[in-house]
């Protein structure tokens, strides 16, 4: 028997539960990406915020690429469960927040629909970094925003304004500095070419603030489902599991009504990228290290690697002696202390976060995570270059290689020397070219470190 809002019932004590009417609240918030992070993250607070009394903020998801999210959660009445997870001890939650999950292509006019209604005030994306559809010069591909959110977008804009509607909210919750401000860059370019009176329109009417959002949100196994069964008596396809730490920073730049998430937790502030820039340099910048390493030491879950003394080693250094001395922290935030709750984090067996999961999609995440730390720091730092050489051997293997950028990847390093690999990749008009230009000790180190990783991989 699955959950719904007809089996509510059958949940057993300690179960804990939304009291406020779904049916009674409007769709205030369209999100584009409607997987476990924006469900253990967004709708739990927008949970939170209709928990409290207020009113008005359902969200309705949008699945850009296959309708497996929509086959869990529609037959379920958008109803799922959220479990916290730490060391040996779980709280459940079924959370109330989810309308719908709307498919791309096949519900393509309703989603502009929702879009486009009065009640909408707020549009926002976990679409991961390649979502954005980003060349690798950061300018828009235009050939692969046809096939993403933006057309979307673009057409539930349009109808506000042939409405006479106000403009909305556009909040990018994606792992990409100044998220706000790329998104602002690349929906301007593509209204430009495709809605030209559009891009006029949504300067003026929407706003584009900046985010930064922490919480690690394993993907759930089977096994993970079954358990939960067990404990529910109901079948919950679109459980989330995660861990009790969340943070959320918003820039205080809104177009319209929001939720006042900022009773549940929520940072509104005037500037985000300090926070943004200590999470992904040291936060996602071990966990990258720690994914490719890892995975080459043959560990599967992040609490395994952080577990071997090396890698630990290393991660504490990357965090501790490489990036935060490229981080102007916000006032009260303790870059030492910061540090000491990721390494707890990380170490946490509870989570299962698997290490595949953080190797995906490589190209899209380095640049932020290692690259620019490596431009503002004047010394060495050899557990990013560590890192690199890991990466490189990552894709070489090819076998765990997940990345929108494969192939050219694949012809970088292929029958190359690491030197030559470095250029194509790191050097002038490489694949990844950045403020950081490789010298020539850092192409030696990675050199060596990418020898010692190669005879350690052959070993597993």
């Amino acid at each position: 028997m699955r959950l719904s809002p007809d089996t509510l019932g059958e949940l057993p004590e300690g179960i804990a539960r939304y009291s406020y009417d779904p049916d009674a609240q409007a769709v205030g918030i369209v999100h584009f990406g409607l997987g476990a992070f924006a469900r253990a993250h967004l709708a739990a607070y927008c949970d939170a915020a209709m928990e409290a009394g207020e009113g008005g903020w359902m969200i309705s998801g949008v699945s850009l690429r296959s309708d497996a999210v929509a086959q869990q959660l529609n037959p379920q009445g958008g109803l799922y469960t959220l479990t916290q997870r730490s060391g040996d001890e779980a709280t459940t939650r079924v959370v109330g927040s989810l309308r719908e999950v709307l498919v791309a292509g096949s519900d393509a006019e309703k989603i502009a629909e929702r879009i486009a209604a009065p009640e909408c005030r707020i549009v926002s994306f976990t679409v991961t970094e390649k979502g954005y559809c980003r060349a690798s010069d950061g300018s828009l591909d235009l050939d692969q925003a046809d096939r993403s959110f933006y057309p979307l977008l673009a057409e539930g804009l349009r109808r506000r304004r042939t409405a006479g509607l106000p403009g909305v909210t556009l909040l990018s919750c994606d792992n990409l500095p100044g998220n706000g401000g790329v998104l602002a860059r690349l929906l301007g370019s593509y209204t430009h070419l495709r809605t030209r009176h559009v891009s006029m329109w949504v300067p003026d009417e929407c706003s584009f603030p900046s985010t930064m959002v922490d919480r690690i949100v394993p993907a759930a196994s089977t096994a993970d489902l079954d358990a939960l069964e067990q404990r529910l008596g109901l079948r919950d396809e679109g459980a989330v599991f995660t861990e009790r730490f969340s943070q959320w920073v918003i820039e205080d730049r809104f177009a319209g009504p929001r939720p006042r998430w900022e009773d549940h937790g929520v940072q509104i502030v005037s500037d985000v990228a300090p926070y943004e820039t200590a999470k992904l340099r040291m936060l996602n910048g071990a966990h990258s290290f720690l994914a490719y390493c890892g995975l080459l030491r043959g560990h599967e879950f992040v609490h395994q690697a952080i577990a071997d003394p090396e890698l630990r080693l290393a991660a504490d250094r990357l965090m501790r002696a490489e990036a935060a001395g490229t981080i102007d922290p916000p006032s009260g935030l303790d870059l030492s202390a910061y540090a000491d709750a990721l390494v707890a984090r990380f170490e946490d067996p509870a989570l299962n976060h698997r290490l595949v999961q953080i190797a995906m999609d490589g190209s899209q995440k380095i640049p932020q995570r290692w690259l620019a730390t490596l431009a503002v720091s004047q010394a060495q730092c050899p557990a990013i270059l560590t890192g690199i050489a890991a990466w490189l051997l990552h894709i070489s293997g090819g076998k765990l290689l997940n990345d929108p950028m494969a192939e050219k990847l694949r012809s970088a390093v292929d029958n190359k020397s690491i030197a030559e690999q470095v250029a194509a990749i790191f050097g002038r008009g490489g694949l990844l070219a950045s403020a950081w230009e490789p010298a020539a000790e850092h192409i030696a180190f990675i050199d060596r470190a990418h020898g010692e990783l190669g005879r350690m991989g052959e070993g597993q």
